[in-house]
């Protein structure tokens, strides 16, 4: 799941483009859980959870396929001095967790609980 390290040098004694590839790996094990909690609704509230489901580990997906270039960008920005944002990522992830929170919500207040 992590991008590897020989593969890129920076001269950051703080390891940053390691501590945010590691958050991006929690991230993606957070999707995952959610995703294994939805499951456990599929039984209750029938086949709409499916949607939950795919859209977490489509999210959790996107992030694992997404990391390998992202921390390689971190390098060449530490090397350049120059790091900007990476704010089209990070909106992306809370776009897709507001959009699953609001879904869950959705499911468990007005699906009717299957017999």
């Amino acid at each position: 799941m992590s991008a590897p390290r020989d593969a890129a040098r920076h001269g950051d004694s703080g390891l940053q483009p390691e501590r945010t590839d590691l958050a991006w790996s929690r991230t993606t094990m957070a999707m995952v859980v959610a995703a294994a909690v939805f499951l456990r609704w599929l039984p209750h509230h029938g086949w709409f959870v499916g949607t939950l489901v795919g859209g977490a580990v489509i999210a959790a997906l996107a992030i694992n396929l997404t990391q390998k270039r992202r921390f390689h960008k971190a390098v060449r920005g530490i090397n350049q001095e120059a790091m900007p944002p990476n704010t089209r990522a990070t909106a992306a992830v809370a776009a897709s967790v507001v959009i699953l929170a609001v879904l869950g919500i959705y499911t468990v207040l007005f699906l009717p609980l299957q017999p």
